[in-house]
């Protein structure tokens, strides 16, 4: 597993005094690689970054596992956020397509993680997370993801709005969003074609949405090179880690209150 070195890690575990309370454990999911670094209560890292790559297969116990190793290399928090690639309602997981859907459907993500960890978790769609990290909070914002597949996010005024599972939607002839720009895309097309896949599908996405603001970010967003237009911007792949401090935000009090019974979770032990 990577992780930070030694020298990284006794530097954050020695601003963790200083550092404002609560501090966040904030894990970004993805198909290919598993994220976490903590936060203070501005949203700033005070450790490295912990990367690792995600198990294959990555059925629920194996992610698990991996998180208490990461967690274990960390500062101490106060508290969990989790940005999933999937879809996501009060903590529990309905859709995983890069992870396996079979195995995660129902899955008590968040419930899990409190009983592993001993703090209060909260659990959002990845693409979600990482845009509350780089929003302006103002008129019809709209972020894609570009990782394993392609995630996808919309916000009004700073509001998350209803979740888009946009990656599972076709979005030429046959193909999903998640198979015409996710890596395997990227891989097979080579960087210059998979840009002129990315261009269709902002005009694609502006014609379903009409933004006011595109953020694309992702693993993969390092590779976009075309001109974007005015109203694009590309971010860091790093929102995915601290836009976590903002799920604990009074707004998202309402969306965790109501969680489902810790039995759908107990399924796949």
């Amino acid at each position: 597993m990577a992780r930070p070195s030694a020298a990284g890690a006794r530097r954050g575990r020695g601003r963790v005094g200083r550092a404002a309370s609560p501090r966040t454990l904030a894990i970004d999911i993805g198909g290919t690689h598993i994220k976490a670094s903590v936060l203070d209560r501005a949203g700033q890292l005070i450790a490295d970054r912990v990367d690792a790559p995600t198990p294959r297969p990555a059925p629920p116990e194996a992610v698990l596992a991996l998180i208490r190793t990461i967690a274990g290399e960390l500062p101490a928090f106060d508290r969990i956020s989790v940005g999933f690639p999937g879809v996501v309602k009060g903590g529990c997981i309905i859709t995983a397509p890069n992870l396996g859907t079979e195995a995660w459907s129902t899955f008590a993500l968040a419930a899990e993680l409190e009983k592993e960890l001993g703090k209060p978790a909260r659990v959002l769609n990845d693409a979600e997370i990482q845009g509350l990290a780089v929003i302006a909070n103002s008129g019809l914002e709209c972020v894609l993801t570009f990782g394993t597949g392609m995630g996808s996010a919309v916000y009004r005024d700073g509001q998350l709005m209803p979740h888009l599972e946009l990656g599972q939607h076709p979005a030429w002839k046959s193909k999903t969003y998640d198979r015409y720009v996710g890596a395997a895309a990227l891989k097979k097309l080579g960087v210059s074609k998979w840009n002129r896949r990315v261009s269709r599908v902002i005009v694609l996405v502006r014609t379903l949405l009409n933004f006011d603001r595109l953020y694309l970010g992702g693993g993969n967003a390092v590779h976009i090179s075309q001109k974007l237009p005015r109203d694009a911007t590309i971010v860091s792949n790093l929102a995915g880690i601290t836009g976590g401090v903002r799920l604990w935000e009074a707004q998202f009090d309402a969306l965790f209150s109501a969680r489902r019974p810790r039995t759908a979770a107990s399924r796949h032990k």
